[in-house]
């Protein structure tokens, strides 16, 4: 059982040397992260509609 409380103990103290970002600091990182979710989530839906339509003609055309 020491060993768990000197884990939380010194997980504590690290969180205090912890340099956390300011208000528009995290906003700002946030919205890099939505827009660079958004334009890799397009991407790859346009290559998966493309490979889609790729099989499709394949498929169709060997029948």
């Amino acid at each position: 059982m020491p060993q768990i409380s000197t884990y939380i103990t010194e997980a504590i103290e690290e969180l205090h040397r912890v340099r956390w970002p300011t208000r528009q600091q995290a906003v700002r990182l946030s919205l890099i992260v939505i827009v660079f979710c958004a334009v890799t989530s397009l991407a790859f839906g346009v290559v998966d509609f493309g490979l889609s339509e790729v099989v499709r003609l394949l498929l169709t055309f060997s029948l």
